[in-house]
C-alpha cells in the first residue's frame, strides 16, 4: 500500500463502478470513505457493502465530509453531475490527487463517441479545479462488473494526467487491485480512454461480451 496514500473518498460510491472500487481497495487495505450527496444515502451505501461483506473498512458521509477525510479522491460520478459535484468538494481537493472516472456519455447514444467542448472529462475537470488539484483520469475502460466480482481481470488501465508524480500515485493504486496501469500522457490524452468507452459498449452489444476491457501488448524495458 502507498506509504501517502491510506484513506480513500470514492464520491459517487453509491453506483456500481464506486461500490466495486470500494471494495477491492478496501481489501487492498485501504479505509474507503463513500461520499454521495447526503450523508442518509452515503451511510446506506456503506451499510450495503458491509453487510454483503463485513470485512470491510468503509464508512460513508456526504460528498464534502468524504473528501475533507481523504487522502485521495474519486469521481465516480455520471457525466451530467460532474461539475456540480466537483463544486461541492473543491475546498478540499486543494493539494490532493482527484481520479475522475467521469465518461461524457449521452443517453440515449451511449455507444457513439460524444465529446464535450473541452475535450474531454477529465480536461474539463482540471480546468474546472486549476492547478491546485492534480487531475487523473483512469479506469474509463473496466466494467464495473469485474469489480464486484472475484476473478482476475483481463484489462489494463490508461492514467493521464499533467503530473507524473500523480499518475505514479494512481498506478500504486491501480496495482492494488491486480490490473495494469500506463501512463499515458498528459490530461489532454483522456479523451482517447473515454471515448474508447462507447466503443466498447459497441463491442458488448454486438459481440454479446460481457465486460470487454483493453489490454496493451508488449513488455516495458528494465529500469
Amino acid at each position: 500500500m502507498s506509504d501517502s496514500i491510506k484513506t480513500i473518498a470514492i464520491l459517487g460510491g453509491t453506483g456500481d463502478l464506486g461500490g466495486g472500487l470500494a471494495r477491492q481497495w478496501s481489501r487492498a487495505g485501504y479505509t474507503i470513505v463513500i461520499g454521495s450527496r447526503t450523508l442518509e444515502k452515503g451511510q446506506e451505501a456503506a451499510a450495503a457493502l458491509l453487510a454483503e461483506f463485513p470485512d470491510l473498512n468503509v464508512t460513508g458521509l456526504d460528498n464534502p465530509a468524504a473528501a475533507e477525510q481523504a487522502d485521495l479522491v474519486v469521481l465516480t460520478v455520471p457525466f451530467a453531475h460532474q461539475l456540480s459535484t466537483l463544486d461541492s468538494v473543491k475546498h478540499a481537493l486543494i493539494g490532493k490527487v482527484l481520479i475522475d472516472v467521469t465518461v461524457p456519455l449521452v443517453p440515449p447514444k451511449v455507444g457513439t463517441v460524444q465529446m464535450p467542448a473541452s475535450g474531454s472529462a477529465g480536461q474539463q475537470a482540471q480546468d474546472h479545479l486549476g492547478e491546485d488539484v492534480f487531475v487523473v483520469s483512469a479506469f474509463q475502460n473496466v466494467g464495473a462488473m469485474h469489480l464486484q466480482e472475484d476473478h482476475s481481470i483481463a484489462c489494463d488501465v490508461l492514467v493521464t494526467g499533467n503530473k507524473r508524480a500523480a499518475r505514479d500515485t494512481v498506478i500504486t493504486l491501480i496495482e492494488a487491485l491486480g490490473l495494469k496501469g500506463w501512463h499515458a500522457g498528459p490530461i489532454q490524452n483522456a479523451a482517447a480512454a473515454e471515448a474508447l468507452t462507447s466503443v466498447l459498449i459497441t463491442i458488448n452489444r454486438h459481440h454479446k461480451i460481457n465486460g470487454a476491457g483493453l489490454v496493451i501488448t508488449g513488455e516495458p524495458a528494465a529500469e
